[in-house]
């Protein structure tokens, strides 16, 4: 079409066609938002791939993360200002702009850092088994480059692996890349997931699996383990004190409260890996099953 006059000509004939019978369900198709075909394609990749991937090649991921300083009152004024802007369509009424940085700061990867990587593997010895280990810390920057040093030494070895997690594909992943790029660090190709096809993408997300295609709402990690019949250790406490117990008290109680933070992130990716278990419907792993790595 060689310009502008050429389309306007034959836009009644293609509004005509559309009037035809045969063609009214190419009209209704082209009315869906394009999001809803690609939630489609990444469910039944997402499936594809849970059903054919073998336990011993994945990684199972979970981060904890909190403000990047205790108190709305200690920002400067630009970010002050900054957390103002972004939070201005979210904010509840009645909340102010500190009260609601206690709430919600530490899931914003602009406001927040990682504070705790955890992951796990299974390997089969006579029998399957998991191997866990964290990475904590009050320094971010050093937990990221663990981090990437050890999937460098996985990615080495074993070129078939893959992450797994709960809603890693929408808040674990996109939060440790914008936390690479704040701090310096090189984003791996193995995580540059907004520059390949959706079927290129190295993701077991256990919270995309329970879905089934159903996109209206949300599944916690505990509620989707105990529909299933999963042990769901019991802990002191939950995401939504973690920033709390990162900032509060004096240097050794703030290192016991990260062997907390860690203790809990690492019950999280357990959970995941019998969750995955589960779907695969393989027996779950008890806690004699699985070796925490220390240091």
């Amino acid at each position: 079409m060689e310009s502008m006059q050429d389309f306007q000509k034959i836009m009644p004939l293609v509004k005509c066609m559309f009037r035809e019978p045969r063609y009214r369900l190419i009209e209704f198709l082209l009315k869906i938002p394009l999001y809803f075909y690609l939630h489609v394609v990444v469910y039944y990749l997402n499936n594809n791939l849970m059903q054919q991937i073998r336990p011993e090649d994945l990684i199972i991921l979970d981060i904890e993360t909190a403000p990047t300083s205790p108190e709305f009152n200690l920002l400067t004024e630009e970010w002050k200002q900054l957390w103002e802007e972004k939070t201005k369509n979210s904010i509840p009424e009645g909340v102010s702009p500190a009260e609601f940085y206690t709430m919600r700061a530490g899931i914003m990867a602009e406001f927040a850092k990682i504070v705790c990587i955890s992951m796990a593997y299974f390997n089969r010895e006579e029998s399957l088994r998991m191997r866990v280990k964290s990475f904590y810390g009050f320094e971010e920057k050093e937990i990221l480059q663990q981090f990437i040093t050890t999937i460098n030494k996985i990615e080495s070895n074993n070129k078939n692996w893959c992450f797994a997690g709960h809603n890693i594909k929408e808040f674990d992943i996109p939060f440790i890349c914008r936390r690479l790029l704040i701090n310096y660090l090189p984003v791996p190709r193995y995580l540059d997931f907004q520059n390949m096809k959706p079927w290129e993408t190295n993701i077991v997300d256990t919270f995309q699996y329970w879905r089934f295609g159903d996109y209206k709402n949300y599944t916690s990690l505990k509620l989707l383990a105990a529909a299933l019949g999963i042990p769901s250790p019991k802990d002191d406490i939950d995401g939504s004190m973690v920033g709390e117990l990162f900032w509060k008290g004096t240097e050794e109680e703030r290192k016991a409260s990260l062997d907390r933070i860690a203790n809990y992130c690492q019950k999280d990716v357990i959970t995941t890996g019998n969750i995955f278990l589960r779907f695969k419907n393989l027996p779950i792993l008890m806690n004699e099953d699985i070796d925490i790595v220390k240091g």
